[in-house]
């Protein structure tokens, strides 16, 4: 589960990194702008939700347990 959560933090990274780059590098030197920026920014919010969803199912299964402050106090 450790390695699944960090491949999908380093993935939604590349992700926004690559936004950057695009943002940075598209439009310039007369090259029409392309939308290369927002399916990046649409990988990283899917990324991100896959994430989460991972850790719900995991913790469901019981892969992973809740610790810290209990519920209700």
């Amino acid at each position: 589960m450790t390695y699944l959560v960090a491949l999908a933090f380093l993935a939604i990274l590349a992700s926004l990194a690559s936004a950057l780059f695009f943002m940075l590098r598209d439009g310039t030197d007369g090259k029409q702008k392309t939308s290369n920026m927002a399916r990046a920014l649409a990988f990283r919010v899917g990324f991100s939700i896959v994430l989460f969803i991972c850790i719900l199912v995991a913790w469901k299964l019981g892969y992973i347990q809740p610790s810290g402050i209990p519920a209700g106090k």
